[in-house]
């Protein structure tokens, strides 16, 4: 197939904290203003992150609301129990299930998130092997800390290290499962896509504004219920604090403080530096790829998006 015959798509990546959400919806807007001159229907956003699509996980996960959404579409939100695994090849299989009823509606999906191994997954068709849980092998490394999984990770399968919370010792267990178990790392991923992307990236390159802006938007989540959010998980969702906590970030450590392992103000602390880490992993996964357009600037991003869909 030539690149000309390829679908259109469009992918929005990056940074935490760095107005993914708001711009994918602008897109989608924009297209729907100028559905003859693109020869389209209009576009639908697909989230591409990995704690959005769980049932319940609001506030913590930063997911977007109807408000929010100004009438577009968005899919692969709410699709999961948290009291189950949700893998890659999971996401794989529904966010491709997505992008076929988009395509065959006449039109453009929009991929928006800030997980990585997912957008590629989806983009490029990532092989992942099958390979059902072990529970002897899973005892074995339950004993072990996050810092000596993410070291066994970092040995075994370095590309998926980059982009893996290096603290979300449920996602760890699991990558270092699969390598042991067939011995290898997830297959490469492919060059060639069957996707004609457009590929735009938003970052925030000043580390101070970057945590400021973190710190900032805990605020708003605390004010808006973040500690009730993950209370009523745990009570009435009945999601222990060892489950919470393999969430990572926000449910960590409000798991922590609501288990009086730690104060707020460790709490806030804790979720501030850790989020500011991970933000940095998530641009060394991005830097990887060439096609990405990094602008933050709207009037740039809507005229490459004309360019594109011209």
């Amino acid at each position: 197939m030539s690149i000309e015959q390829k679908p259109k798509i469009i992918a929005i990546v990056g940074q935490t904290a760095s107005g993914k959400s708001d711009i994918a919806v602008d897109i989608a807007l924009f297209i729907k203003k100028n559905l003859k001159k693109f020869n389209t229907n209009g576009a639908e956003i697909i989230s591409a992150d990995s704690r959005q699509i769980y049932k319940n996980f609001d506030i913590g996960a930063n997911k977007i609301t109807k408000k929010e959404m100004r009438g577009v579409k968005h899919w692969l939100l709410d699709v999961a129990s948290p009291r189950k695994r949700f893998s890659v090849s999971q996401y794989q299989k529904f966010s491709k299930k997505a992008i076929e009823h988009i395509i065959k509606e006449k039109k453009i999906p929009i991929i928006c998130g800030g997980t990585g191994f997912y957008i590629d997954a989806l983009i490029y068709e990532t092989q992942f092997p099958k390979v059902k849980p072990n529970l002897k092998l899973r005892e074995q490394l339950e004993k072990m800390d996050t810092e000596e999984l993410f070291k066994i990770l970092k040995n075994k399968d370095p590309k998926r290290a980059k982009n893996i919370d290096s603290k979300n010792k449920r996602r760890l267990i699991r990558a270092v499962e699969i390598n042991i178990l067939t011995g290898k790392p997830i297959d490469n991923l492919k060059k060639e896509s069957k996707f004609k992307t457009l590929w735009l990236g938003l970052s925030v390159k000043n580390s101070v504004l970057l945590k400021e802006r973190i710190s900032k938007r805990l605020e708003k989540r605390l004010k808006n219920g973040l500690v009730e959010e993950v209370k009523k998980l745990h009570q009435k969702y009945g999601l222990s604090w060892a489950k919470l906590e393999s969430f990572g970030l926000e449910y960590k450590f409000t798991a922590q403080f609501l288990e009086n392992k730690i104060t707020k103000e460790e709490m806030k602390e804790s979720i501030i530096s850790e989020s500011v880490k991970y933000a940095k992993r998530q641009m060394t996964w991005f830097k990887r790829n060439s096609s990405i357009n990094w602008t933050n600037s709207k009037k740039e991003i809507l005229n490459l998006t004309n360019k594109f869909l011209n």
